[in-house]
């Protein structure tokens, strides 16, 4: 059923909760990548517009609860205000008599944001009475954090129980944009996952089985792979008690007649850092004192050629240790290649998009999801709660 949005609903005058995703990378009080707060601004500006009162509520890192000084929002404050041109008034907790009244004391198009709704235990819990406090702040709830859609937490999803959810225009993009590839994908589908580990991805592996023509699989995730194959991977990063899961995926590929790719050659070295001697070996050929830290040549072209037959592309999670110069090559071929595709292109997770935005192809992608977790869990099928929980559209 699809959901209603910002347009649906007259905004002036009213309180609106609006939930944001800046959990932007920090390095001390500066921020080292300000997307998320831009891909938030035309919700922004259209609910100002509006002359809607805008509370906005965001997480940062993970506190667990506690205040932590160094996760308080006071910079992300500062950026938004500079890139709306507006004052962004940023208050000292999420809740509160302070709060309250702060709120109350609002004009149309004026804009507070909350502190660190994790600084709660109560938000990841998906407490009630928290949800209650938050939810009383707004008339409406508008969800445009779609990178934790996936969370069932007070802030995304449990104010919904009190005051009408609507989406933002982030939200709306992305439901669009991953409902292509879930309801009507071009053919051939492929899809490209990597990253570290089997099992984060294991229930992602095995449902993209049932959508897609081929899955190619890279990264530190097709070493356990390669070891279920019977080659002795070194010190490379595996999951052995993951092996059979890999198999069982390997079988579903084979008995559903579906397309599984994995490197057949692998850059090798003896850790992964800059300038460190590197070799190109095949999977049964990595020495025992080296590690798999990128795909090889062999494997760039192989896969390049699968993706270049390719209608739509969804790719997460990259081939290798990109952040170091020697292994990222891998992932930086698989991004151009993407790029070139004929057809319809997602790419999720901040790795994959770093990685795109490395690449210089970034404009070719068809689409660029906020949404790590959120997109696989989206694509693999999942009702994701941050967004059940909006009004139906009519």
């Amino acid at each position: 059923m699809p959901k209603a949005t910002i347009r649906d609903v007259d905004l002036a005058d009213k309180r609106c909760f609006c939930r944001v995703d800046y959990n932007v990378p920090m390095k001390g009080t500066e921020i080292t990548d300000d997307t998320r707060i831009k891909a938030s601004l035309p919700t922004i500006k259209y609910l100002m517009d509006q002359g809607a009162k805008i509370v906005l509520a965001t997480h940062l890192g993970r506190p667990k609860g506690k205040v932590v000084d160094s996760l308080r929002l006071d910079p992300v404050a500062l950026r938004l205000s500079q890139l709306l041109d507006a004052e962004v008034r940023k208050l000292d907790d999420c809740i509160g008599d302070e709060v309250e009244q702060a709120v109350t004391g609002m004009k149309p198009g004026e804009l507070v944001l909350l502190e660190n709704v994790r600084f709660h235990l109560e938000e990841e819990k998906n407490h009630r009475e928290f949800a209650r406090k938050l939810a009383s702040l707004g008339d409406i709830f508008v969800n445009d954090a779609f990178g934790t859609a996936h969370r069932a937490h007070a802030s995304t999803a449990g104010v919904a129980e009190f005051i009408p959810g609507y989406a933002g225009f982030l939200m709306e993009k992305e439901i669009n944009a991953l409902g292509t590839l879930l309801l009507s994908p071009g053919r051939p589908f492929v899809a490209v996952i990597g990253g570290a580990k089997v099992s984060d991805k294991l229930g992602v592996l095995e449902s993209l089985l049932d959508r897609v023509d081929s899955l190619i699989i890279g990264g530190g995730m097709a070493n356990t792979f390669l070891l279920a194959q019977g080659h002795n991977m070194g010190k490379s990063l595996v999951e052995p008690d993951k092996v059979d899961a890999a198999l069982r995926i390997m079988e579903k590929a084979t008995d559903s007649g579906k397309k599984l790719l994995l490197p057949c050659d692998l850059v090798v070295a003896h850790a992964p850092e800059p300038g460190v001697p590197v070799k190109v070996v095949e999977p049964d050929g990595v020495p025992g004192d080296m590690m798999a830290l990128d795909i090889g040549p062999e494997t760039r072209k192989v896969f390049a050629e699968e993706l270049a037959q390719a209608r739509a592309v969804f790719w997460n999670g990259p081939m290798g240790v990109f952040e170091v110069e020697p292994f990222r090559g891998g992932t930086l071929e698989i991004a151009a290649s993407i790029a070139h595709v004929d057809g319809f292109t997602v790419v999720g997770g901040g790795d994959s998009l770093a990685a795109v935005e490395m690449s210089g192809y970034a404009g070719e992608i068809s689409h660029l999801s906020t949404g790590g977790g959120a997109s696989l869990e989206f694509v693999e099928g999942k009702r994701l709660p941050g967004i059940e929980c909006l009004v139906d559209r009519a």
